[in-house]
């Protein structure tokens, strides 16, 4: 296959601080079309998302769910059994090596992330370890020895900054890798927490707590709000409160953590109302904050916001024209796949190649509990709250004959849709492996489809996409007038 190639009179150079997967796609981006590409990265490329954070946090989801799908192999007629000295069957019991299982995940993180040293460094990509920092609007310096003794200094025509962002610390609740802890140092216990409580009910809060909770430890959720998952879609969310409830999960609601104190065999947290809860680890699970602290953005012209990050076009352009942002750091959507595309855009645009500027309602997403919450577009709230027009159509997933083959009682699939067109704008899809269910729509969605076009694909029966044309269907409208023929 051969790759299109932009020309310049003079080779251009693009120097990109932080090698997640936004500088990373950045650099590929820029040596397919040409450029001089370097990178400079202080813990690895791939950054956190794939060293601490999306690579191991959904490689030990993908444990838990093994765990849940052996414990429940029994619904399926499939029975485990050993004997015992005397002949008789014993059933044995489910047991987590949490040392094996995390030595397991890290490994596969550092793989990954040595395979995209591998692939920047047959692309041609100059690569430098150290700790980056811009130097005007034209240069980054980079210290590249211990305790900054020594420097590298990479003049560039474009600079690309994508630098992540970090679990957000409270004073209250300060983490310290033993008892109390934020989401990267999870990877250091070597048996599963007696009793764990999750401070924190987003996206990253509910993923551990219900991985946890189904690889056996006891755990308890705290949330400010009134459910799990603010923000996300209140059918998606009652399910997961339903589903954490049956497998022994205690939800604290409208409940806020003022203090978590380590007492030396546990924890114990201090609620607002003055109530505390015990138990033997706290996961800190409260946001994120930037790393854009300290690496001259401010001297550079950047402009940023009081949170610190940066501000960004739909292009990934930051206030000053030859400098991009990418990723966790900046503005738009705190998503892995959204850092990638930023970097690309930004190159793209930088080095005059064609550029979509990107689309906050086109973004799909994914909350890897069990069961996944995926979604793309606009939402049911979007409709309630009156920022558009449309219709809604739910099924429950438990209607689907596949998901009876395969003993799925929760679930659902949703399509939104443009009231009087019929084009699909958005959906949700809770149930397994819904990040992958949620692909069809999401096409939909970003080539304008109606339901009566999603409704004439052939899905294969019996098959769990099937409850995706079957919602289409259900949303059909007999003027053909309206709805295209």
């Amino acid at each position: 296959m051969e790759f299109m190639s932009i020309s310049f009179e003079t080779t251009q150079s693009v120097a990109i601080l932080g090698g997640g997967p936004g500088g990373y796609e950045a650099a590929l981006a820029a040596a397919q079309l040409g450029a001089e590409v370097t990178v400079v990265e202080r813990a690895g490329i791939g950054g956190s998302a794939v060293i601490t954070d999306v690579v191991p946090s959904k490689s030990l989801i993908a444990t838990a769910d093994a765990a849940v799908a052996i414990a429940g192999a029994g619904d399926l007629g499939v029975q485990l059994f050993a004997k015992g000295k005397d002949g008789k069957p014993l059933k044995p019991e489910i047991a987590i090596n949490l040392t094996a299982v995390n030595k397991r995940l890290l490994t596969l993180a550092r793989q990954q992330s040595d395979d995209m040293r591998a692939s920047l460094a047959e692309a041609g990509v100059r690569i430098i370890s150290g700790h980056g920092r811009l130097e005007g609007d034209n240069a980054v310096v980079v210290s590249t020895g211990p305790g900054g003794t020594d420097f590298d200094r990479i003049e560039a025509d474009t600079l690309v900054v994508s630098v992540g962002a970090s679990p957000r610390e409270l004073a209250s609740a300060k983490p310290d890798g033993e008892r109390i802890l934020t989401w990267t140092q999870l990877y250091n216990m070597t048996a599963l927490p007696e009793h764990l409580i999750v401070v924190g009910s987003g996206v990253t809060g509910a993923e551990f707590a219900g991985a946890y909770m189904n690889l056996g430890a006891k755990v308890t959720l705290i949330s400010s709000r009134d459910q799990v998952l603010p923000g996300e879609d209140k059918d998606a969310a009652a399910v997961l409160e339903r589903v954490f409830k049956r497998g022994g999960m205690k939800l604290l609601s409208k409940s806020r953590a003022d203090k978590v104190e380590n007492t030396g065999d546990g924890v114990v947290v201090t609620l607002s109302d003055g109530r505390t809860v015990e138990g033997s680890h706290c996961l800190m699970a409260v946001g994120s904050i930037p790393n854009t602290a300290g690496i001259g953005l401010e001297q550079a012209g950047i402009q940023m916001t009081e949170s610190g990050h940066i501000q960004v076009n739909r292009v990934a352009r930051t206030s000053v024209p030859n400098i991009y942002a990418a990723g966790d750091c900046t503005t738009f959507v705190p998503l892995a796949s959204v850092a990638s595309m930023q970097g690309r855009t930004a190159v793209f645009h930088a080095l005059g190649d064609v550029v979509i500027p990107l689309e906050r309602r086109r973004i799909t997403s994914n909350i890897f509990t069990a069961p996944e919450i995926a979604t793309v577009g606009w939402q049911e709230n979007d409709i309630e709250d009156g920022h558009i027009n449309g219709v809604v159509h739910k099924l429950p997933l438990a209607a689907n004959p596949r998901a009876k083959m395969m003993g799925i009682k929760d679930g659902f699939v949703k399509i939104i849709a443009r009231e009087g067109s019929g084009t699909v704008i958005g959906g949700v899809i809770v149930g397994p492996r819904a990040s992958e269910l949620i692909y069809p729509i999401a096409i939909a969605v970003e080539r304008r489809l109606t339901v009566d076009q999603v409704s004439r694909v052939f899905a294969v029966y019996p098959s769990l996409s099937g409850s995706i044309t079957d919602a289409a269907r259900a949303m059909h409208v007999v003027d053909h007038n309206v709805y295209g023929g």
